[in-house]
C-alpha cells in the first residue's frame, strides 16, 4: 500500500513546467505586437495555459491553486470560454479575449500591429488516465485522415465559426500543439475555403506521411521523395484524372487554400512534424529541376487520402497545404523527443529560428 500511495504522489506532482513563474516568458513583461517572435511567444503561452486548464481540472485545483490563469493574465488575456470534449469531458481547448481591445482602433496593417480581439488555442494529447485513451483514438483518427468526423474537430470548428461571425477574421488567432495543432490547421482550412484567411500558429503540427526527412543519407532522401512523387502523381491521374481535366484553376480547393499563409513552427529532431521540411523543400527543388508538373499534383494529394476517395470515403490529408511561414527551431544540441516535440522551445527568446516563405503558384 505504501508503494501505491508514493506513485500517486509522484503521478499528482506539480511539475515545474507548469508554472509561469518558473519556465513561462517573463521577458515579455511589455509586448510589441509588431515583432513576430513576440506574438508567437503569447501565441505558444496561451496553448500551454489549456494544457494547464486541463491538468488543473484532473488535479481539482481551483481558486487560488489553479496554476493556469496567469498563463494569459500576464498578457492581458481572459477566459470567456471552456471548449469540452463530449466523450470524456476533458478541457481541449480555450477561447481567449484580449481585454484591452479598442473597437474603434483602425490601421491597414492591424492584424500585424495590434493584438487579436480573440484567440482560439488548443492543446495536444495529455497521456495522464484521464484523457490518454481518448487522446491516443484521437491521434489514430488523425493518422487516418478522420479527424474531421470526430466531435472534438466539430465542437471546434464551431467554436471557430462563432467567433469569426462575431467579429470578423482579421480580429482572431488560431493556435495549437500537436494534435491541436491538427485541429487548427484543419479548422484554418476549412475557413480559407470561404475565402476567410485567419492568422494560425501552429505548434509541431502532426505530418501524416512518413517522415522522409529523417533519413540521414542526402541521396536516398531525394530518391524516396522522387519516388513518392511519382507514385503520388501516378496514381492521382489514374483514379481522378477525368475529373481532374474539367476542375479550373480558379475552382480547384488546393489552389484556393494558397492565399492563406498558416505559421508552421517545426522541429527536424521531431520526427512527428518535421516532414513539413522536406515538403516545402522538395517542392521548390523540383520546381528548380524543371519538373514541377508531377510535384505540383503530388503536391495536392496523398496515397492514404487519393485510397480514402477510391473507397469511396472523404478526407483530405491534413497535411497537404500550398502555402506556408516555415520556422525551424535549429538549436544544435541533443534533444530527445519530449524536448524536440515539447511545446515549451516555442515561447523561449533564443538564435536558432530560421523562418522561410513558402507561397504556392
Amino acid at each position: 500500500m505504501k508503494g501505491n500511495n508514493k506513485e500517486d504522489e509522484k503521478e499528482t506532482k506539480t511539475s515545474e513546467r507548469e508554472i509561469f513563474g518558473i519556465c513561462g516568458p517573463l521577458h515579455l513583461n511589455c509586448v510589441d505586437w509588431r515583432i513576430p517572435d513576440q506574438r508567437r511567444s503569447i501565441a505558444a503561452s496561451l496553448v500551454q495555459g489549456v494544457y494547464i486548464l486541463e491538468r488543473d481540472r484532473q488535479e481539482k485545483r481551483l481558486g487560488h491553486k489553479a496554476l493556469a490563469p496567469i498563463w494569459w493574465d500576464f498578457f492581458h488575456f481572459q477566459l470567456i470560454q471552456i471548449l469540452v470534449d463530449q466523450v470524456d469531458s476533458s478541457t481541449f481547448g480555450a477561447v481567449f479575449e484580449y481585454k484591452h481591445h479598442n473597437p474603434n482602433y483602425y490601421h491597414p496593417m492591424a492584424s500585424q500591429t495590434a493584438p487579436p480581439k480573440y484567440v482560439i488555442a488548443f492543446r495536444g494529447t495529455v497521456t495522464k488516465p484521464d484523457t490518454r485513451k481518448r487522446d491516443l483514438h484521437l491521434d489514430i483518427q488523425l493518422a487516418l485522415n478522420g479527424i474531421t468526423r470526430n466531435s472534438r474537430y466539430q465542437t471546434s470548428l464551431q467554436a471557430v465559426n462563432n467567433i469569426i461571425t462575431k467579429v470578423g477574421q482579421g480580429n482572431v488567432w488560431l493556435a495549437g500543439h500537436s494534435l491541436g495543432a491538427a485541429i487548427a490547421l484543419q479548422a484554418g482550412k476549412e475557413m480559407a475555403k470561404k475565402g476567410c484567411y485567419i492568422e494560425t500558429y501552429l505548434f509541431n503540427p502532426p505530418y501524416t506521411s512518413a517522415p522522409i526527412e529523417k533519413l540521414n543519407n542526402p541521396r536516398l532522401k531525394t530518391g524516396a521523395r522522387i519516388a513518392t512523387s511519382v507514385v503520388t502523381a501516378g496514381l492521382s491521374l489514374a483514379l481522378k484524372g477525368t475529373k481532374n481535366k474539367h476542375t479550373t484553376q480558379q475552382h480547384d480547393p488546393f489552389t484556393v487554400l494558397s492565399s492563406w499563409i498558416p505559421y508552421l513552427f517545426v522541429n527536424p529532431k521531431d520526427p512527428i512534424c518535421c516532414e513539413y521540411i522536406g515538403y516545402f523543400e522538395h517542392r521548390e527543388k523540383m520546381e528548380g529541376w524543371g519538373i514541377g508538373g508531377i510535384e505540383r499534383i503530388a503536391t495536392k494529394n496523398s496515397v492514404v487520402g487519393l485510397l480514402s476517395g477510391a473507397l469511396g470515403r472523404e478526407g483530405e490529408a491534413l497535411h497537404l497545404i500550398p502555402s506556408a511561414f516555415v520556422i525551424q527551431n535549429v538549436i544544435v544540441k541533443e534533444q530527445d523527443l519530449k524536448l524536440a516535440h515539447g511545446i515549451h522551445q516555442w515561447w523561449e527568446p533564443h538564435p536558432y529560428w530560421h523562418p522561410k516563405l513558402y507561397k504556392f503558384r
